[in-house]
């Protein structure tokens, strides 16, 4: 029986482990060898969103053309913080700066 597998980064594929998923990390310049054996391997395949950017959109569109594995883009985590200082943020919210 074929898993349903993550490709994707660390702290995402902490996630899916727990909830039983098969991952596997993908780092930066191997996501199109990466995505192309997943692809033979799994029933489900879910792929992070940066992940998904790297890879050269005519291989994505293909693979979710093809709809075998079924293919899901996961968006970014939520609560990731914006970039610039977070302490900043907060003093001003609470009216500790002018």
């Amino acid at each position: 029986m074929k898993p349903v597998l993550y490709l994707g980064d660390e702290v995402s594929a902490a996630g899916f482990r727990l909830a039983g998923v098969s991952v596997r990390i993908v780092a930066a310049g191997s996501e199109a060898a990466a995505f192309a054996a997943a692809r033979g391997e799994a029933a489900l395949l879910l792929l992070g969103a940066a992940c998904a950017a790297r890879l050269p959109p005519a291989v994505l569109q293909a693979a979710l053309h093809d709809g075998q594995p079924p293919l899901l883009v996961v968006p970014e985590r939520p609560g990731d913080l914006p970039p610039g200082d977070p302490a900043a943020d907060v003093r001003r919210l609470l009216g500790l700066l002018s």
